[in-house]
């Protein structure tokens, strides 16, 4: 994989992958649960096609998980690939509360314009 800086815009909740010229080439796009618990929720992971197969995606979904581990708070992931990654590495992504992810899920259910 070429250089790439990953970077968080929490206001619009999104986790840019840039390439070496500044272009956004990857992305996960992501909501904070505030309640029954406070949890990053990524719900779509996007990789442009001319960067697929470069572990982009993987990279997103691993500073996800960093990104919640130094703020103290979990993850409840309902983007599939984000779901597959984690299954594929326990040691760095926790399994998800299953009373976050039903709250997450109404959270979305709710908020259908969101994603």
């Amino acid at each position: 994989m070429s250089e790439t800086e990953i970077r968080d815009d929490r206001a619009a909740g999104r986790l840019d992958a840039l390439g070496g010229d500044g272009e956004v080439v990857g992305h996960i796009e992501y909501f904070v649960l505030e309640a029954p618990g406070r949890a990053l929720v990524p719900v779509h992971t996007i990789v442009e096609p001319a960067h697929e197969g470069q572990g982009i995606a993987g990279s997103l979904a691993r500073e996800l998980y960093a990104m919640a581990k130094r703020e103290g708070i979990a993850v409840a992931p309902l983007c599939p690939y984000v779901v597959k990654w984690a299954e594929r590495h326990p040691e760095e992504a926790p399994a998800a509360d299953p009373d976050l992810l039903r709250a997450a899920m109404d959270w979305l259910a709710a908020h259908p314009d969101r994603f």
